[in-house]
């Protein structure tokens, strides 16, 4: 445990570095322009916030952390395919109107 108190300051460094991170992907996720963009950004968000979870457990020898950043992950994981599921299915909704509109004009 010695090493990783002597260098620590590049784990806070590295935790700087992923709250960056972590801010810019929150202004993709809002921004967009498409839902894919923001799937994906929803994605990386989890992801940062697990390795920052880990980082934090590392450093304050806390080994619980890493049980909790596994249930994050699941539930991060789970997330992402229920906001696809729901955007395939908007999409599909959209494309049906669509394609009846289509069909009443001709």
């Amino acid at each position: 445990m010695a090493l990783v108190e002597q260098f620590a300051w590049i784990f806070y460094i590295i935790l700087i570095i992923l709250a960056l991170m972590l801010v810019l992907c929150l202004i993709r996720a809002v921004i967009g322009p498409r839902i894919a963009d923001r799937l994906v950004s929803v994605n990386m968000m989890g992801t940062m916030i697990m390795c920052i979870i880990v980082i934090l457990g590392v450093v304050m020898d806390e080994g619980y952390l890493a049980d909790i950043a596994l249930i994050y992950a699941m539930i991060s994981f789970l997330a992402v395919v229920v906001l696809t599921k729901v955007y395939t299915g908007v999409y599909l909704e959209q494309k049906d109107k669509k394609n009846k509109r289509q069909k009443e004009g001709k």
